[in-house]
């Protein structure tokens, strides 16, 4: 469990670092809010908790597939000889990760929510547990 749990939070942190290296990319002085699709789930303040087993069953499958991912770059990333060879590699990774995510019939707010809902949550914690 403790393997999982490290797992989702290094996750959440590669994807909450999309929107902002995005904006970091398409700096627009109109832009306000936060349109980019990503939620923050720390900025979620009462989430659901009552998830059925099918939205469950995604999020182990996304989960899987991250891991798959993380573990494929972050050795990658460390070895980076530059910051910004180490910053290409962490956006291709986040992009993989999306995908993962997409694939397996979720979106990034909610999948977001699964994994905040499984580190805060012990009811949603050992229902993942149960399903796995």
């Amino acid at each position: 469990m403790n393997k999982l749990l490290v797992s989702i939070t290094a996750s959440i942190a590669l994807l909450a670092a999309a929107p902002t290296m995005a904006e970091q990319n398409q700096q627009s002085p109109a832009a306000t809010g936060d349109s980019s699709g990503y939620s923050n789930p720390a900025a979620a303040g009462s989430q659901k908790t009552n998830y059925n087993d099918a939205e469950l069953k995604k999020f182990i499958a996304a989960q899987e597939g991250i891991t798959e991912v993380r573990e494929e770059y972050i050795e990658k990333i460390e070895a980076a000889d530059s910051q910004e060879k180490a910053q290409k590699l962490q956006t291709k990774a986040n992009d993989e990760m999306v995908s993962v995510i997409e694939k397996s019939g979720m979106d990034i707010p909610t999948y977001n929510a699964i994994a905040t809902a499984y580190s805060s949550e012990p009811k949603v914690r050992n229902r993942i547990d149960a399903l796995m």
